[in-house]
């Protein structure tokens, strides 16, 4: 009973000194690629991503936000958000996905927008 009461106060020790916190839910970044603007739809956008994080408005356009950002105090942190903005036909009319990673890595950003 002694050993695992040790076991639990370590435990507890480690989670403590990790100092971790996490906003958002994962979402399947290696999808991003496949948003066509002017092209995909709020559903095919919910099949690729899921349900969005936070929605809104920005501009009068529809927003859904994917997001997940992971903070620490001992490390790097590591965030990742997608925000889609659509059409009043309800198809993506652009998209912004920013992610940093480890410090060797840097941060990683993509763009989409509608052309003339």
């Amino acid at each position: 009973m002694l050993k695992m009461k040790a076991l639990f106060v370590g435990l507890g020790l480690v989670l403590l000194l990790d100092g971790c916190a996490t906003v958002g839910q994962p979402y399947a970044e290696h999808k991003v690629n496949q948003l066509e603007v002017g092209e995909t739809t709020r559903s095919e956008v919910e099949e690729l991503f899921g349900a969005p994080w936070r929605v809104g408005l920005e501009s009068g356009q529809q927003t859904w936000t994917y997001g997940y950002y992971r903070y620490s105090l001992f490390s790097d942190a590591q965030t990742s958000d997608l925000v889609v903005r659509y059409d009043e036909e309800g198809k993506v009319a652009s998209y912004t996905y920013n992610r940093t990673t480890a410090a060797d890595q840097g941060p990683a950003r993509r763009a989409g927008t509608a052309g003339p």
